[in-house]
């Protein structure tokens, strides 16, 4: 080991001493940095992985979708099948209606699937918490968890179905009677918006209740495992019509995660200055050894030693405090994250808010997901500033005369 290292290592850590302060702080100022970091961006990192396995679950990663509604869906179905790397689709059709339960009205998203095929692209069967998907049929219907709360209907009860023909019909003063529907199942995804406005019923309930004959409104697709969804949109591009598109689930969402992105860009660069400002307190606690050593840099000198190794020294020192504080902060970070649902919602019950925080965080979790870029982007950064610390101390080192410094008092 080069004598300078080994003398870096030294005065950050002296033999037969305890921690020193001045390290201490410095160590700990440049951990708080990075556990804030990785705790932030892995929640941010959270809500967009949540996202997208919540939408893709109940979706598929693609939707194809026409330009009005889509006649001959059959024929439709099996061309993006014949697509490589799509794996299954299936028909949906679905708008906004008014459901009644004992006075109680409700306006969800009510979206009519084919039970004989829906399973081989969504994963909602996972998410039904009460009652069966299979005892779904022409006559019954599945709500969401809030919605059903805030109606009071349990599985067995019927309600009903206004349809958004009830108006059109009046105008041409014809009478449309609202559909009685059984509540099959309660579905909860863990989306406080989805909860609150879900209905699923079958294809040909929904083609009924909307006037569509045997038309739908488009497709949900499930792509192959590893295939990007951009890359299976344009593939099935390809095949269809210019009136007829796909779409991946990036693309519908696409101003609600650029909104996310945005947010968790600059949160990451506005905490990024906690980091900074632990590297001002490295370069402070380094210029101090410097003042402190004057008369041993000096004996260096006249050893023989180079200002460059003079200043690697001290340079040496902020890379080790950045790469210490680094690995402490990454511990203290994941950490955080292990019990971060228990101190947020402790805290949310301890004031009484923990029913407000679900409605604003629309999360029944708060969510985490740490990307390994984000890991990898906050340790080179850290340890680049940490190491930028301890320049101006070597500079001033290197510049020390070996003459006046030994003169020094």
């Amino acid at each position: 080991m080069p004598w300078y290292l080994y003398l870096a290592l030294k005065q950050l850590f002296p033999s037969g001493k305890r921690f020193p302060f001045f390290t201490a702080i410095s160590v700990f100022g440049v951990a708080l940095g990075v556990m804030v970091l990785i705790v932030t961006t892995s929640v941010m990192g959270g809500f967009h992985y949540e996202l997208r396995e919540m939408i893709v679950n109940k979706e598929g990663e693609v939707q194809v979708k026409a330009q009005g509604l889509m006649p001959n869906y059959p024929a439709v179905v099996r061309r993006v099948e014949s697509v490589p790397g799509v794996v299954a689709a299936t028909p949906y059709a679905g708008t906004s209606v008014m459901v009644k339960f004992q006075g109680r009205p409700a306006y969800p998203l009510l979206t009519g699937i084919d039970p004989s095929s829906v399973e081989r692209v969504t994963r909602l069967r996972q998410y039904v918490v009460l009652g069966s998907l299979d005892d779904l049929d022409d006559d019954s219907v599945i709500l969401s968890s809030v919605l059903a709360r805030s109606l009071g209907a349990g599985v067995g009860d019927s309600i009903e179905v206004y349809s958004p023909l009830l108006v059109e019909k009046l105008t041409k003063d014809e009478v449309f009677l609202p559909r009685s529907v059984r509540v099959a199942g309660i579905i909860e995804f863990g989306h406080q918006q989805l909860d609150l406005s879900t209905v699923y019923c079958t294809l040909r309930l929904a083609q009924d209740l909307f006037g569509l004959d045997t038309t739908v409104h488009g497709l949900y697709v499930r792509l192959a495992p590893g295939l990007n969804e951009d890359e299976g949109a344009a593939r099935i591009n390809a095949v269809l019509p210019q009136d007829i598109r796909a779409f991946s689930w990036e693309d519908l969402w696409s101003d609600f995660l650029w909104i996310l992105n945005l947010e968790k860009s600059m949160i990451f660069f506005m905490l990024f200055i906690i980091v900074i400002v632990a590297a001002f307190s490295v370069t402070s606690s380094l210029l101090i050894s410097v003042i402190r050593k004057t008369r041993e840099i000096g004996l260096l000198g006249a050893l023989g030693a180079q200002p460059r190794q003079v200043a690697a020294c001290f340079c040496v020192q902020g890379l080790f405090i950045g790469i210490l504080g680094t690995a402490v902060g990454l511990g203290l970070g994941f950490g955080a994250l292990a019990v971060r649902n228990d101190v947020v919602m402790g805290i949310a019950r301890a004031t009484q808010r923990d029913e407000v925080l679900r409605r604003f965080y629309q999360f029944s979790e708060l969510p985490a997901h740490t990307a390994a870029r984000d890991v990898v982007l906050t340790v080179v950064l850290t340890i680049v500033v940490s190491t930028l610390a301890g320049l101006l101390p070597a500079w001033r080192a290197a510049r020390l005369k070996p003459v006046e410094a030994l003169r020094n008092e």
